[in-house]
């Protein structure tokens, strides 16, 4: 698949899956904008792009937001293609009184900012007849395999139903949104989110009995933003080594 021209942006761009899909387009030919808030992580991933568009910001405050946008088009002069890959989780409980701070946080990064910056970057998507793709997760339809999930169950749910509604929207001016959704992929998730389980714990819920590495999830994020997937919008791929069926 060739993305030669095409300027891509991509959230959440400094590691994991987002790190991956913005070497993939880079190595297609795409015109990159790497988004993320670890200055070193980026310029790790900058380096194996072709002169991407490093933005260190944090998108969940709208300046920020609107600052991605606008650099993007001022540097490349349009928007063919939004990748909503950033987020995360914190540990939460109900019960134990901590849920509301973590459920602001969780919500301002994983559903926020999201619908922010596919509203800000909707003008543009429709010049180019453009696509977004949403990267969401199988926790969208499963209950929690650890306690506190729950935050990032709910935050994902709300990612996944805002893409296909967004496709409704957009599908009239041409512009299609589809939705991602890994199982467990192997990034630095887990360490980050401090979460009390591990890789080998993970693959005992899946079929295969494996974790997906991230280029796994951007060779199907590619294939969607591409003109092999033009008759595909509203739909949700899941990538999950076969998690659902297993539980």
């Amino acid at each position: 698949m060739s993305f030669t021209n095409k300027v891509v942006i991509v959230t959440g761009a400094s590691s994991g899956i987002g790190a991956a899909v913005a070497i993939a387009f880079s190595a297609a030919g795409a015109k990159v904008a790497i988004v993320g808030r670890n200055e070193s992580k980026l310029a790790s991933v900058a380096a194996r792009c072709s002169n991407p568009l490093v933005i260190r910001a944090d998108i969940t405050k709208d300046e920020d937001a609107r600052a991605v946008i606008a650099e993007t088009v001022k540097k490349f002069g349009k928007l063919d293609i939004l990748i909503n890959n950033a987020g995360l989780t914190k540990i939460a409980s109900i019960l134990q009184g901590d849920m509301m701070k973590a459920y602001d946080s969780i919500m301002d990064i994983n559903v926020r900012a999201l619908v922010q910056l596919t509203t800000l970057a909707a003008p543009y998507l429709l010049k180019t007849k453009g696509n977004i793709v949403n990267i969401s997760s199988i926790a969208a339809v499963l209950t929690p395999v650890y306690p506190g999930g729950i935050n990032y169950c709910v935050s994902k749910a709300a990612v996944t139903h805002f893409g296909a509604c967004a496709a409704v929207e957009f599908a009239p001016h041409g512009v299609r949104v589809n939705t991602v959704s890994p199982g467990p992929v192997k990034t630095d998730f887990i360490e980050n989110a401090k979460v009390p389980i591990t890789w080998d714990d993970h693959k005992k819920y899946n079929s295969l009995k494996r974790i997906s590495e991230p280029e796994e999830i951007a060779d199907l994020v590619l294939f969607l933003a591409s003109d092999k997937a033009k008759g595909i919008t509203g739909s949700n791929f899941v990538s999950d080594n076969g998690s659902i069926i297993k539980r």
